[in-house]
């Protein structure tokens, strides 16, 4: 499938896969159009995700759905407050003659759920951020590499936070998308009922393989952008930074910090891939827009005036836009 004359008919190429990625993914996963699209985007641009949501709004089935749509190794790691390094890395053991042996943790996989990832140490939140760095593991001077690709879904409960440990900023930031996952409408509910309480199952079939994907990651890093859109993506992050030569009037009134140059390349590539999946050859501000608000949110910090005023990320995201 990536033996494509030349980058353009590569391109109408990840279109129509993304096209046959959404129908069978829609099989299982009703209503959750925004939600596939910032996930899937997120893995072409070859990032990882925070996803918050409530229980029971089957972020664990949705991830899996999209790991058979790709053909590729899932794992799920449920993160409390006693689980180790070694638990999500894997650890040396003797084995039957004496010897060191490195068995591998659930971190060996395409994609990785990290459930819940706010309700462990940071000791163990550290282990797993490094490895969405460093694409690799180093355990007793070892390196040993993750599988391509390697992509990270981290979820939160935005309810019941006694007993978490939030996220940092800094560590926040290494997410490409904060990706709100919000109840289904009446109508998707309904479908969801009546398809989930039945004995049928819907089968999910195989779009794209591990080498399709990498082929289409690096696709989509060499898509051309006018430097017009750059300048707008740029200049958009730089209106976050409050008191600061650029500054938006809603940065310095409701702003503590604005988002750093990480946002900045967040939002060029994310743009291409929108570009992508629309059927355009190059992206425009509307793409930058489409995906400003989850590449932003978790970037920047209200100050007191704005949780008073019950301002939202998203509100002044919004309107700097």
């Amino acid at each position: 499938m990536t033996n494509f004359a030349n980058d353009k008919e590569a391109a109408d190429g990840l279109h129509a896969a993304y096209g046959t990625l959404k129908e069978e993914i829609s099989k299982v996963i009703i209503g959750q159009d925004e939600v596939v699209r910032l996930i899937i985007t997120t893995l072409f641009c070859h990032g990882h995700s925070l996803l918050v949501g409530v229980p029971g709004l089957a972020k664990t089935l949705l991830i899996q759905t999209i790991a058979k749509a790709l053909h590729l190794d899932f794992n799920r790691i449920q993160f409390t407050p006693d689980l180790m390094p070694s638990d999500i890395l894997g650890a040396e053991t003797l084995d039957k003659d004496r010897n060191f042996q490195f068995i591998k943790g659930p971190i060996f996989a395409n994609i990785v759920l990290a459930d819940e990832i706010n309700r462990t140490p940071p000791k163990t939140q550290a282990a797993l951020l490094e490895s969405m760095q460093e694409y690799s593991v180093t355990i007793a001077g070892q390196k040993y590499s993750l599988d391509k690709p390697f992509f990270v879904l981290a979820t939160q409960n935005p309810i019941e936070q006694e007993g978490t440990y939030p996220l940092p900023e800094a560590q926040l930031d290494r997410f490409m998308f904060n990706i709100q996952l919000t109840y289904p409408s009446y109508e998707s509910e309904l479908a969801i009922v009546k398809a989930t309480t039945t004995d049928k199952q819907a089968e999910v079939k195989a779009v794209l393989s591990a080498e399709e994907i990498a082929f289409y990651q690096q696709l989509v890093r060499k898509v051309p952008i006018a430097d017009n859109v750059v300048e707008y993506a740029v200049s958009l992050v730089h209106k976050t930074r409050p008191n600061t030569v650029r500054a938006a009037a809603e940065a310095n009134d409701y702003l503590e910090w604005g988002a750093g140059p990480r946002a900045s390349q967040v939002l060029v590539v994310a743009a291409k891939c929108n570009a992508l999946f629309n059927g355009k050859y190059s992206p425009d501000i509307e793409d930058v827009k489409a995906i400003a608000v989850p590449a932003l949110r978790h970037r920047i910090v209200r100050n007191f005036r704005a949780e008073a005023e019950g301002l939202t990320e998203e509100e002044l995201i919004t309107r700097m836009l």
